[in-house]
């Protein structure tokens, strides 16, 4: 079977909700990264065999075949296809997962796997919310559901306070990871770390190219005045990631287009997993996904130079660090969601553009990229700088 290897690797910075980016049409965002990457790699756009597209919130602006609205928006020619797949906050990720699978199994030579959000004009949840509203329905789950796992609904917010309070760590312990993050997306800012993964957007107020998150003048004092999104509960808006809107993602190819187009590997694809557990808890599956990848591909923990595990919430990394002992200093070494963003269908390949360029600097080999997703899913891709 064919290798699969990543060419070029793009992102949008990430624009706050209702901040610099809320003017942008989704398509538009996405139309930048495509652009970016078919320039980056030297590729003529026609030889672009798909675009596979990750989107959660799939209404209104995102809705009517979005991905290839990306596409027709884009300078590829309309000989083009794409497709949207929605697999949570994994989506993007699971983007990249299918587009090396056809790279792999010789079906397709060249894909590009992205990923857009725009959470300021499509709010998370308006795809299933709007139509509550108006009485259309019952709903995402029916009864037979609700009646297996004992629950009206499932939430994120209810599965990362459940896993805050399993494995106990304190309000204090998870706002002291969440000041890390900024503290280290603030460096990686000032060191320009992100300059070579950026795309900037033009907006009314010039081109858009940093990060609006993060806070770099952030306290524990100024996370502790934060309320709980629940009563007697430890999470926070301030320990958790941002509503994001933003656009990434990578060009995968394997060894013929290599050749064909004389493209220049940035990474190698050595593992993709994914699997499910509980859809209560939900968000802790990354952590038997993480080692279920590493059995299949051969190496250990300490083999990985950087990890990237979404910062959904706090209490998401933290548990998985302290389940697989990992070494906290070589994860989500420039800061992470709770400080970057999370634009939910965009994060799987903004980590690996992020991973893949940290890794890049820093001289390293191997990175392993993790999310927690609706449902109860977690995707792990393992890669090789080459």
């Amino acid at each position: 079977m064919a290798e699969a290897y990543i060419v070029a690797a793009a992102r949008t910075a990430g624009g706050k909700r209702k901040g610099a980016l809320s003017a942008v049409h989704p398509a538009d965002l996405g139309a930048v990264v495509i652009d970016a990457l078919v320039d980056r790699a030297r590729v003529d756009p026609s030889a672009i065999d798909d675009v596979i597209l990750g989107c959660v919130t799939q209404g209104g602006e995102q809705a009517f075949a979005f991905g290839r609205n990306v596409v027709l928006a884009s300078s590829l020619p309309q000989s083009v296809p794409a497709v949207t797949i929605d697999r949570q906050c994994g989506s993007s990720q699971q983007a990249l997962h299918f587009a090396a699978q056809a790279v792999m199994s010789g079906t397709q030579d060249l894909v590009i796997a992205a990923g857009v959000e725009s959470m300021t004009r499509v709010p998370m949840g308006s795809n299933y919310l709007l139509h509550a509203r108006a009485g259309v329905g019952e709903g995402p789950w029916p009864k037979t559901i609700q009646q297996r796992y004992g629950v009206e609904e499932f939430s994120q917010f209810h599965g990362a306070q459940a896993i805050a309070d399993k494995y106990g760590f304190t309000r204090e312990e998870m706002d002291a990871f969440a000041l890390e993050s900024h503290r280290r997306a603030a460096a990686a800012i000032t060191s320009g770390a992100f300059a070579n993964e950026i795309v900037p957007i033009d907006t009314e107020n010039g081109p858009f190219m940093q990060d609006e998150g993060v806070r770099a003048g952030s306290s524990m004092e100024a996370l502790a005045s934060l309320k709980t999104l629940r009563d007697g509960g430890t999470i926070t808006a301030g320990n958790a990631s941002q509503m994001t809107d933003g656009a990434s993602g990578v060009l995968v190819a394997n060894e013929a287009a290599i050749k064909r187009h004389g493209l220049t590997p940035l990474a190698r694809v050595v593992n993709l997993t994914v699997t499910a557990g509980d859809p209560v808890i939900m968000l802790e599956e990354p952590i038997p996904a993480t080692k279920r990848a590493l059995e299949r591909s051969g190496l250990k923990l300490e083999d990985i130079d950087l990890f990237e595990v979404n910062e959904a919430f706090a209490s998401i990394p933290m548990a998985w660090l302290k389940m697989l002992g990992a070494d906290s200093a070589k994860l989500n070494v420039n800061g992470g969601a709770i400080a970057l963003g999370h634009p939910l269908g965009a994060s799987g390949t903004r980590l690996m553009t992020t991973m893949i360029y940290a890794l890049r600097t820093n001289g390293r080999r191997y990175g392993l990229q993790t999310m927690c997703e609706g449902g109860g899913i977690a995707n792990v891709t393992i890669i090789e700088m080459v």
